[in-house]
């Protein structure tokens, strides 16, 4: 019985032990969740403003003419945003479960997670800023007008709630003019083609930046719930150790005493 009661204390003790983690990684990812919101609505709102002037612009016959609207083919290069760590329920597995429907892609990874699986340069989800945006983007643009490939779209993970994270592939190139789309009567100078070419940078820019954000919220919440749900495990475990300790040590007693009383018998 002895035996069995000190295993049971060094099998509470690590258990217990495993608690106090799950609930401070709760508890970092609650502190997390509030401004990885306001991020994201920053991201949503700046990103807005980015799709109505490419609106606008696709929408005029002279973009038609554009390379970034004229490519045809499969040639894929994709972004791929997955968290900086782990430790968050299906969060990078579910992306990376996408992924296996583009085998031949070429990737970029955001997020050390898809960096690590994907060998790419490292850029890290959570500080991920907008000089590197802005690099990346005009890597990408490059490499598009270059007829490297023939599209371009990113994987990441859309906030749903919560309690519901979804990963999504969203195709960014080549731009396709808005259904039903008629001229927007706004003059461009020098040229709607030319803008375009300046603005589609910037427009893939703040759509990564916006992305990026979303799928950070997204991590830091399946964090939050796979963290509570683990500490509930925790505590449930400890529980049950706890009551098997005890029913252990009863025992031990029980038997001790009983021990003692048919000692004290044959005397």
């Amino acid at each position: 019985m002895g035996a069995d009661t000190k295993a049971l204390r060094i099998r509470i003790k690590s258990v217990d032990s495993t608690l106090h983690l799950t609930k401070a990684m709760g508890l970092v990812a609650s502190s997390k969740i509030r401004r990885a919101g306001q991020a994201l609505s920053d991201g949503k709102a700046y990103a807005a403003s980015l799709d109505a002037l490419v609106e606008a612009l696709t929408a005029g016959p002279e973009c038609k003419k554009s390379r970034y609207m004229a490519a045809t083919g499969t040639r894929t290069c994709l972004v791929v945003i997955a968290g900086d760590r782990g430790l968050a329920g299906g969060y990078n597995a579910n992306i990376f479960r996408l992924m296996r429907a583009y085998p031949d892609a070429k990737v970029y990874g955001i997020g050390k997670r898809a960096c690590d699986r994907f060998g790419t340069a490292p850029h890290s989800a959570e500080h991920f800023s907008g000089s590197e945006a802005f690099a990346l983007a005009k890597e990408i643009c490059d490499d598009f007008l270059a007829g490297k490939f023939d599209r371009f779209g990113v994987v990441y993970t859309r906030y749903i709630s919560m309690m519901a994270q979804e990963a999504t592939l969203s195709w960014l190139l080549p731009l396709t003019p808005p259904q039903h789309a008629k001229p927007s009567g706004i003059i461009f100078e020098p040229s709607e083609q030319e803008i375009l070419g300046a603005a589609v940078p910037e427009y893939i820019a703040g759509k990564l930046s916006a992305f990026v954000r979303e799928s950070f919220l997204s991590e830091v919440a399946a964090r939050r719930m796979a963290m509570d749900s683990a500490s509930k495990n925790a505590q449930s475990m400890i529980d049950n150790l706890e009551l098997s300790y005890n029913r252990a040590r009863q025992g031990a007693i029980t038997q001790e005493i009983t021990e003692i009383v048919a000692g004290s018998g044959n005397v």
